[in-house]
């Protein structure tokens, strides 16, 4: 075994005397003490058998809490929507624009987290009886991540007296200063960490922004503008709204897949979320999720692996190497002809990132296997290289992750990776982190230090974009910043 957890090893004890398994780790006692204890005390209650005790205790599940766990439901685990910042803001400006009859645009992210958010605020203010809301998802590549001033220009020359961003917009100052140069409010429904200095927004509903105390950080973005839906038709019953809401139970399919593919902690409102949404998604009418059902060849009623593994790539793959709207789009077309062309080509799209990601793991396996030797290496893999598909990046840093049991980093280079020729040495990458390690705020950090030009995420994931010649400093700030905690994550595996 390689890596941290290979010297921490030795020093634990083997579970079930495997000292090395087929993938060369070493099998360790989950439980500590106390948590055999807390197991053995959910048995004898009768709450758990044996096993699923285990697993209980060991995702620290307290006794009170194991039936709401085993049993999840919006009843008991929906939140108060007003208990994140800046909420009965965002629902009384929506609630303004319904009643109002105004052109509200929707800035998403090109994640399946951002389509689902994206398209699940589409409907709803569809349904309520706006005239469909624009949906712009940026390029890649050529606008990158989040809100850019061109495109808040796009957006109100085109009549968007709203604008509202989904899974983006928390570190997007300069854009959402041009709406407000321009008079447009502008409505932030995220979740990823936040800079020093929050945007200019009318409304900034993060519950990972430095004032919320509303204990939701666990939330996807389509966590977050699911709460946001709860809240406008809340404020529309207030005002006696006259027309017909909708039904939001309905709309749970979208939010069970963006938050299974947002790879977020499977707890509290979450848990109730993917569980309910399960059985909205094997009884929706959406017409787009049920032609990509089709051209998945799904068999059977679809799961949480289904989600993450065959219809969340798939959506993502116009995002990655296609066009960044399909997804959004497949999501809310209510033609057949269009759902069946563009899951179509989802599929045909996914099938080429696959073997363009095939490809790109294997140098980058190969630059880390150079890089690590026979030591145990950095805390945090670090590869790049020009040529690869910066729509690629993300899944290439999680196989690293996984190959390595540690924080990695991938980096698409422009140009030939030297820095020579116009836009050359300039990187985009993608980062995927282990449990206990919070890249995001690693690279947040990095960004203050001037240490990258672009950068933000969330714990388990983030973006980054740097010049080539900053990149043994990247490696460097990492190593200092997040040594200690991989080491001790390591220990716990």
């Amino acid at each position: 075994m390689q890596g941290f957890a290979a010297a921490l090893a030795s020093e634990e004890r083997h579970f079930l005397g495997v000292a090395a398994s087929v993938t060369g780790r070493a099998w360790r006692a989950r439980l500590d003490p106390r948590g055999e204890s807390l197991a053995t005390a959910m048995v004898q209650r009768g709450l758990a058998s044996e096993n699923l005790a285990r697993v209980l205790a060991g995702r620290g599940v307290s006794l009170d809490d194991v039936a709401a766990y085993l049993s999840p439901s919006l009843k008991q685990d929906l939140v108060d929507p007003s208990a994140l910042t800046d909420m009965e803001t965002a629902a009384a400006r929506l609630a303004d624009a319904v009643t109002k009859g105004e052109t509200v645009a929707i800035f998403g992210d090109y994640d399946v987290d951002g389509a689902t958010s994206a398209a699940l605020l589409h409907d709803v203010l569809a349904a309520l009886g706006l005239a469909p809301p624009v949906i712009h998802i940026p390029d890649r590549i050529f606008e990158g991540y989040g809100p850019n001033p061109q495109a808040i220009d796009t957006l109100i020359d085109g009549g968007a007296t709203l604008i509202v961003c989904v899974d983006c917009g928390s570190t997007s100052v300069e854009a959402l200063a041009r709406a407000a140069a321009r008079h447009v409010d502008v409505i932030v429904l995220d979740h990823h960490q936040t800079g020093p200095e929050l945007p200019p927004a009318l409304a900034l509903v993060n519950p990972n922004r430095p004032d919320d105390v509303s204990g939701q950080g666990h939330l996807a973005a389509v966590g977050v503008t699911f709460l946001a839906a709860v809240a406008l038709l809340r404020e529309l019953r207030r005002r006696g709204f006259a027309g017909a809401l909708p039904d939001l139970l309905a709309m749970l399919d979208l939010a069970a897949l963006g938050t299974v593919c947002d790879i977020v902690p499977l707890v509290g409102l979450n848990r109730a979320l993917v569980a309910k949404g399960l059985i909205a998604l094997r009884h929706s009418e959406r017409i787009g999720l049920r032609a990509l059902i089709n051209a998945a060849r799904l068999r059977s009623p679809p799961d949480s692996g289904h989600l993450g593994f065959v219809l969340g790539p798939r959506i993502n793959a116009g995002g990655r190497i296609g066009e960044a709207t399909l997804g959004a789009t497949l999501l809310t077309t209510e033609n057949q002809g269009e759902a069946d062309r563009i899951a179509a080509l989802l599929d045909r799209l996914n099938a080429e990132r696959q073997a363009i990601e095939k490809a790109a793991v294997a140098e980058a396996i190969a630059e880390a296997d150079a890089e690590i030797g026979s030591g145990e290496g950095p805390p945090v893999i670090v590869a790049g290289r020009a040529g690869w598909h910066p729509g690629v990046v993300g899944l290439v840093a999680a196989r690293l992750r996984e190959r390595f049991g540690r924080p990695a980093f991938a980096i698409a280079w422009n140009g030939d990776g030297t820095g020579s020729g116009v836009g050359s040495g300039i990187g985009s990458g993608s980062g995927r982190s282990v449990p206990g390690v919070d890249i995001g705020a690693a690279v947040r950090a990095a960004l203050e230090a001037g240490v990258v030009m672009k950068g933000g995420g969330h714990a388990m994931a983030a973006g980054i974009t740097l010049r080539r010649e900053r990149l043994g400093d990247f490696r460097a700030f990492l190593d200092a910043r997040l040594n200690t905690a991989v080491r001790a994550a390591a220990a716990a595996e």
